[in-house]
């Protein structure tokens, strides 16, 4: 009863599909920053956020797009890359043959109808790549033109489903450590078929991803991957280890989804821009977008985690809480009341406890100021669309549409 009071309290506070419209563009922070930058720009959140939740059920929000302007309607993101999609997903599941029935069948479980999910990263990857197409010189032949053009989306593709590799292959590792037994609204590939081919199979991906890498042969581009796939296992660790300390810390726990979210989407988009030919400028606005998309994604992750349902998740609500995973709605929860330190101290062990949390973030403003956040960080990712040098291209202004609509898809999305 408190659980189901708790889910009506919260979708009372934010007021419906309407209530974050995104009608008023939010003042960002500054963008492309090194990288070696990145994570301390994550870390330092408050610059990100609203001080005080006080007023914000006065506030409302919107994306700025003057500068695609020339794409008048919404587009579906996903539409307009579904064609290529399906080359992606037939290469994926060519990919992940072996000649053990076992190892493959576990390996491409995923990748089958009704369990691969929506794509995703490879449908930003996708759309980044047509946003950032530049004209062909008239001085170069119509025929080499086209093979270079081809040849140059054969590559983009590739990393993409270099991307989706990794990213599955961190999925089947992720539910084995955290003993799930659900994914994607069936059963997880450790509950079906056990831990070890689980652990294997994600393995196998990675193996097969690192051989697609080395085919593109681009140092850069294989070095931003890599760094990917560590920071996977370094968000992972940050997870499992955490302190007393640090589990308090809204700093740590952004950090930390930098590396277990954002890191992969962030990497890659910049690795489709240098792959494009694009300048250092350009690949880090790549960057900045999916850095920051990636980071709005988990965000609300988080939320749904505790607003959501079981049937639209495709998993159990509150797994978060329930493997004493302290997320961003609580941490905001916690600054408004903070005797919930104390339950958090306790652990979530027992049902008592977990209710003596809900309440707590019931009565805050957590779940608000964490769709707040996220909705920064999307009017973040725009702006790095936005700074992306004018095209007179109307294919390409549909495409920069279509990753300004991804955003939005983001944040009101609710699975």
């Amino acid at each position: 009863m408190l659980r189901w009071g708790f889910r009506s309290l919260c979708r009372s506070r934010t007021g419906g599909s309407d209530a974050y419209s995104l009608k008023i563009f939010l003042p960002v922070a500054s963008l492309a920053a090194p990288l070696s930058q990145i994570p301390a720009e994550v870390r330092n959140y408050r610059e990100y956020h609203f001080q005080s939740s006080h007023g914000l059920h006065d506030i409302r929000y919107q994306i700025d797009q003057d500068k695609i302007s020339a794409a008048k309607e919404p587009v579906d993101p996903f539409a307009l890359v579904s064609d290529e999609l399906s080359i992606i997903t037939n290469r994926l599941q060519s990919m992940v043959v072996s000649e053990v029935p076992k190892l493959a069948s576990a390996a491409e479980y995923f990748f089958k109808v009704g369990a691969e999910g929506k794509k995703f990263r490879p449908t930003v990857l996708l759309l980044m790549a047509s946003a950032l197409s530049m004209p062909t010189p008239n001085s170069i032949a119509v025929e080499v033109a086209s093979s270079f053009q081809k040849n140059m989306r054969t590559r983009q593709q590739r990393v993409a489903e270099i991307t989706e590799m990794i990213h599955v292959a961190s999925l089947l590792h992720d539910d084995v450590l955290d003993g799930a037994d659900t994914r994607r609204g069936i059963g997880s590939l450790n509950f079906v078929m056990g831990n070890k081919l689980a652990v294997l199979a994600g393995d196998f991906l990675l193996s097969r991803a690192c051989v697609a890498l080395a085919s593109l042969k681009n140092t850069e581009v294989v070095s931003l991957l890599a760094t990917a796939v560590g920071h996977l296992v370094t968000g992972e660790t940050m997870q499992m280890t955490t302190n007393a300390e640090q589990c308090h810390s809204m700093e740590y726990y952004l950090s930390k989804s930098y590396y277990k979210t954002a890191s992969l989407i962030s990497n890659s988009c910049k690795a489709i821009a240098l792959l494009a030919g694009q300048t250092t400028e350009v690949a880090l606005h790549a960057y900045s977008y999916g850095r920051n998309l990636g980071l709005a994604f988990q965000l609300i992750d988080d939320v749904l985690d505790f607003v959501g349902t079981t049937a639209s998740l495709g998993k159990g609500s509150l797994s978060d809480i329930r493997h004493g995973i302290i997320t961003a709605p609580i941490l905001f929860a916690k600054e408004e009341f903070p005797e919930l330190q104390a339950v958090i101290d306790k652990g979530f062990d027992s049902p008592a406890n977990v209710e003596a949390a809900l309440d707590y973030l019931g009565k805050s403003q957590g779940i608000e100021r964490t769709r707040a956040l996220a909705i920064e960080h999307a009017n973040q990712a725009i702006a790095a669309i936005n700074a992306l040098p004018e095209s007179d291209s109307e294919d390409v202004l549909i495409f920069r549409r279509a990753l300004v609509d991804l955003s939005h898809l983001v944040i009101t999305r609710s699975k």
